[in-house]
């Protein structure tokens, strides 16, 4: 796609320093979690089976295997599990996870936003969390879902009254706040079908700047413009939440 190669260029050419080192950074990344269900497997929505009463997760673009670990940022609960399987699921979700570890989360499963962190191991850390692992597992299989399930309900009643979540996306960073401009107008000329009175540019410190488009107050707005978004060839969105 001829914006996408676009994209490409400018923001190599707008931050050389990124590409002055060959150390791999981990994986980071916040957005919505897919919460597994059974008739999506079945309907081919998602495309790998999951046991919903187990603590798994699978990606779409980290290997089988690797440790990461996945927060609530709103009650700052946390988890770290191996990726148990590569697996297709709907392109505008960040991670997938059963509906065990929704609720160990206490996710809001209408707004299920979470936070995703790889985890760089070493030995003991790997011993560790393969002990921590198989008693998580020992928890799941022993407590049914639905039990937890009914502790949660109480919870968002006494929450009902909180404050709605207000939701960006960070469409891409530069070094210089001329390039965030260009990228903005270029949006605003070849993207038609995408409200860029939403669009805003954002500066983080010095020689950072960030193009972003917001505020969202539901899912289903933030959704529409994502999908938009990466059918013009933006790969690396980031969703932020403020309340």
């Amino acid at each position: 796609m001829k914006f996408k190669y676009f994209l490409i260029l400018l923001i190599v050419s707008c931050k050389p320093a990124l590409y002055q080192t060959s150390v791999k950074t981990s994986y980071s990344s916040s957005g919505f979690a897919y919460i597994y269900d059974e008739s999506d497997y079945k309907n081919k929505i998602v495309s790998k089976k999951f046991d919903n009463n187990e603590l798994l997760i699978g990606h779409n673009r980290l290997r089988t295997g690797k440790l990461v670990k996945i927060t609530n940022p709103e009650n700052k609960k946390n988890i770290i599990l191996k990726i148990n399987k590569r697996a297709k699921y709907p392109d505008f979700y960040h991670v997938l996870i059963t509906d065990a570890v929704a609720s160990k989360l206490e996710l809001d499963k209408s707004i299920p936003f979470v936070e995703i962190n790889e985890i760089k191991k070493n030995k003991s850390f790997v011993a560790e969390k393969a002990k921590t692992f198989k008693e998580e597992k020992k928890v799941s299989n022993k407590v049914p879902v639905t039990s937890v399930k009914i502790d949660n309900i109480s919870k968002i009643k006494k929450n009902k009254n909180k404050k709605s979540k207000i939701f960006y996306v960070i469409i891409a960073e530069f070094y210089s706040h001329n390039s965030a401009v260009y990228l903005k107008e270029r949006i605003n000329a070849e993207m038609k079908n995408f409200s860029v009175n939403k669009l805003s540019i954002k500066k983080m410190q010095k020689n950072n700047f960030q193009l972003i488009s917001g505020p969202y107050n539901t899912v289903n707005s933030l959704k529409n413009d994502y999908i938009i978004l990466k059918k013009n060839g933006f790969e690396e969105l980031e969703i932020k939440v403020n309340e």
